[in-house]
């Protein structure tokens, strides 16, 4: 399946400005609470040890504040992530049949699309409020970026014939299911409409020294390394190949057995 739809150029600051659109009432707390904090250190003026203290916190809060920022502007807007032949190139070369899996905000499709034209794509939105219940999600799902049709489908039960496909890409949505039991049934059935031998690009962010570096308690947002291991291994894939997109981001590849 080929698209006559032709992707709109990525603007210099599109994915960082994108992330405070999203979370932006988490931003406006983080301030409004670290300069209520310092006015009532200057007013109230409480022991010199706690109030050290509260202006560290202050500073601290508004210093991840615009570290993250920093490091999401390198990762989405100047690395390479978001041109995406690195999936050709490192991944699969000529797939005849790709799933590509978001929830609501479908920034790959069309990408896909390009890089794979003799490829049937089939586009599948997982959302679930009872299980993706983050505001950010559903001021995404608001923004209408991709002119192609996904299928809403349970990420339970995927749409699709056993054995179907040979590549199924997941990035960045994966870790919006946040019970054990979830993940471990969505890569149940990714398993399922993999052929044998077949591919699961699955693309995080990690809960790891360099993402806690950048966003601080943000970085309990994502999983560690060690968990997308134990998913993939209690579904019946193996790992073929990890690397990384830029410090920030990981990528894995694993082999339906």
């Amino acid at each position: 399946m080929s698209s006559a739809i032709q992707r709109e150029p990525r603007g210099q600051f599109d994915g960082v400005l994108q992330i405070v659109r999203y979370n932006w009432t988490l931003y406006v707390v983080a301030i409004f609470v670290s300069v209520l904090v310092v006015a009532l250190v200057l007013v109230i003026r409480p022991p010199a040890a706690l109030a050290g203290l509260l202006i560290l916190g202050a500073v601290a809060a508004l210093f991840w504040l615009a570290l993250s920022l920093a490091v999401s502007h390198y990762v989405y807007d100047r690395s390479d992530l978001y041109r995406w032949q690195w999936i050709r190139e490192r991944v699969a070369s000529s797939p005849r049949h790709v799933v590509n899996i978001h929830a609501g905000l479908d920034e790959t499709s069309l990408a896909i699309q390009e890089m794979y034209p003799a490829a049937e794509v089939t586009m599948l939105d997982i959302y679930d409020p009872a299980e993706m219940p983050e505001p950010s999600i559903a001021r995404a799902r608001r923004e209408a970026r991709s002119m192609l049709a996904s299928v809403n489908a349970d990420f339970r039960q995927l749409p699709l014939e056993t054995g179907s496909a040979d590549l199924v890409t997941v990035i960045f949505v994966a870790h919006e299911l946040r019970r054990p039991a979830s993940k471990e049934a969505f890569f149940q059935e990714a398993s399922r409409v993999l052929q044998p031998g077949g591919r699961l690009l699955l693309v995080e962010h990690l809960r790891d020294a360099w993402n806690l570096a950048a966003f601080g308690p943000g970085a309990f947002h994502f999983f560690p390394r060690r968990e997308w291991l134990r998913v993939a291994g209690a579904t019946g894939f193996q790992l073929g190949e990890e690397f990384s997109r830029t410090i920030f981001v990981r990528a894995f590849v694993f082999l339906r057995a």
